[in-house]
């Protein structure tokens, strides 16, 4: 038995170490690499019964809100016409109410003037029977004749035919009387009466004022006659019926205006200085 040198043992046992870490090497090369080990997949959370109810209520009352908001957009329109409509009719309402107080004004206004033309007329007859009568007067009363007759004349061709003017027809029956009067001599009398008569074709005169403006706009409607308004705070007198239209002047509140028509919720007016246009309806009231 051969006896191995401790050398010899240990120059032995690293070739063997360095046969076994290549073979190790090999063997590692060889394998393929490990893949990470892959979790399962999660799915999500089921839902709860109460959760899925709660999501049912909240879509069914979203459709019934969607449904009710497409039956109020339908009646949208509607609304706004008959919302429209009552304006219009409130406007219409609220000036032939100021209509009707200014002709109860203006029966008022004749019937005491009716009184005085009889408390003057009486005058006159005491005056007669004391036959005081000039040349000066009676020249005086025939001027002022002539004046209003011509001055009727004038009025009756711009009114045209068709329906008699109320006070056209005051105004000639007081002519009538005058005319009387002067071929009574009673030249005072003929004179009051002519004056008369002269401020009744003025009237007639004022009620053709919306005709003498600019033509008149589609659905136009003339008061029966001009109405005394004020305005009511200050306000833009315009060119058109429309917020958007040319501003021709600012009236003052308070200041009077005369009104000749409306055409809904707008008046046609003239201040007093002459300018004619358009103001809302709100913004005026009667005096």
């Amino acid at each position: 038995m051969t006896i191995l040198s401790p050398f010899c043992r240990l120059r032995g046992s690293g070739r063997m170490v360095l046969a076994i870490s290549a073979c190790i090497m090999v063997s590692c090369a060889q394998q393929p690499p490990q893949q990470p080990p892959q979790l399962p997949p999660q799915l999500p959370p089921k839902k709860t019964e109460v959760t899925a109810e709660a999501e049912a209520k909240h879509a069914a009352r979203y459709a019934k809100l969607e449904s009710r908001l497409k039956k109020v957009q339908k009646t949208l329109p509607k609304r706004d016409a008959d919302l429209r409509a009552i304006k219009d009719k409130n406007a219409k309402l609220k000036f032939r109410l100021l209509e009707k107080e200014t002709q109860i004004k203006e029966l008022e206004k004749r019937v005491d003037s009716q009184q005085i033309m009889l408390d003057e007329a009486i005058l006159e007859v005491v005056r007669t029977k004391a036959k005081l009568r000039s040349l000066e007067s009676r020249a005086e009363a025939a001027s002022n004749m002539a004046e209003a007759e011509i001055a009727m004349r004038a009025l009756k061709e711009q009114l045209g035919g068709g329906e008699q003017d109320p006070e056209v027809t005051k105004a000639e029956e007081l002519l009538k009387m005058s005319a009387l009067e002067f071929k009574k001599e009673n030249y005072g009398g003929a004179l009051y009466l002519t004056r008369q008569a002269k401020s009744h074709i003025k009237a007639g005169k004022m009620k053709l004022g919306i005709r003498e403006e600019k033509s008149a706009v589609q659905g136009e409607v003339v008061f029966a006659q001009p109405l005394p308004l004020q305005v009511l705070r200050m306000s833009n007198l315009r060119e058109k019926p429309d917020n958007k239209s040319k501003v021709l002047t600012t009236l003052e509140k308070g200041m009077p205006v005369v009104g000749y028509s409306y055409m809904g919720e707008w008046v046609r007016v003239k201040s007093e200085d002459g300018i004619s246009g358009w103001i809302f309806q709100t913004l005026v009231g009667g005096r």
